[in-house]
């Protein structure tokens, strides 16, 4: 069942004190590029460093009698999930693949949970943690098609409205949608004029090439800057893709060295350390792939990333990902 406005309003009160009430502050730079304020939403604010832990607070609140929890992860899902059970002294078996980088692992397995590395996709991890289900009895949380998590990532879309009524763009990172999602369709139930822009990169966007498609398709899962925008929707979706089809107003890619870029913006004009996947928004608008309609706003989440390849971006070298190569500039230059 699709949730609602009530659902999210339940989830900010669930989440309270916890992962709650981020900043939200202007980017003069953005401002000036763009010719509209321009807002950034702190979710590099909260205790795990991301956003993920709304949508996990709530759902495994919501778990009574179970042997542990298990979800699949690029990363940020898999930490909060492990930050909620801990909490509740609960069993929790986080299953990623190899893409994922070995900051995020460290981090889970810094919070007590179990950590499963399976295969080089999304879909690998995701077998293995339905497999726990089957044959451990751990409840599943989705990192995004599930109610409890949709719910919880639509607070945000709650504390922006709240914060700023007048916002009339909202850039959010697209990936499996549970973000999107529950942001579009709470922030749309207090403004319904809202304009609502989901950005991924160009390689290997699920939820871009499914809208596309008018069903789940499966996308080729590549290394990217914007790491935690990878893997599938699921080709049994039940929620997001429908809600994201229906809610996103639009949805833009953009590139692995326009996400270079934008990384090197954020840090260096507004001082901030964030991973690749969250300043799509800023890329979208930088390029000129998107025009800033009124005051507008955009997610910044993710503070756990390798400060290896961050370090290398913010000072202008070159990046490898997988076969491909990211060719440096100092920025400014």
């Amino acid at each position: 069942m699709q949730p609602v406005l009530a659902d999210v309003h339940a989830a900010a009160k669930v989440i309270a004190g916890i992962a709650d009430h981020t900043p939200l502050i202007p980017s003069l730079h953005m401002q000036q590029v763009c010719g509209e304020e321009f807002l950034l939403k702190l979710e590099n604010m909260q205790p795990i460093g991301a956003f993920k832990l709304r949508g996990a607070l709530n759902a495994v609140a919501g778990i009574r009698e179970a042997a542990g929890v298990t979800c699949c992860s690029t990363g940020n899902h898999g930490r909060g999930v492990a930050y909620a059970a801990q909490a509740r002294g609960m069993r929790a078996v986080i299953c990623m693949s190899e893409l994922v980088p070995q900051t995020k692992v460290d981090g889970i397995r810094a919070l007590g949970a179990e950590v499963r590395i399976v295969g080089r996709s999304q879909d690998d991890a995701q077998a293995e943690a339905a497999r726990l289900v089957a044959e451990d009895g751990l409840t599943e949380i989705s990192p995004f098609d599930d109610p409890s998590v949709i719910a919880g990532q639509g607070t945000i879309g709650l504390e922006i409205m709240a914060a700023r009524p007048d916002v009339e763009t909202l850039l959010v990172p697209l990936s499996g949608g549970g973000l999107a999602a529950g942001v579009a369709m709470a922030a749309k139930a207090i403004k319904p004029s809202l304009r609502v822009v989901g950005i991924s990169m160009d390689r290997g966007a699920a939820m871009y090439e499914s809208i596309r498609a008018g069903r789940p398709v499966e996308v080729e899962e590549v290394a990217s800057l914007a790491d935690s925008l990878g893997g599938g929707i699921g080709m049994a979706n039940r929620l997001t893709f429908a809600m994201c089809r229906d809610l996103l107003d639009e949805v833009v890619l953009v590139t692995e060295d326009e996400i270079y870029h934008a990384m090197q913006v954020l840090y260096h004009e507004d001082r901030m350390v964030a991973e690749g996947a969250c300043v799509v928004g800023l890329a979208a608008v930088l390029t000129g792939k998107v025009t800033a309609r009124g005051p507008t706003a955009t997610i910044i989440t993710g503070r756990n990333l390798d400060m290896g390849m961050f370090t290398r971006v913010v000072t202008g070298q070159d990046v490898q990902l997988g076969e491909t190569t990211i060719k440096g500039r100092p920025y400014g230059a």
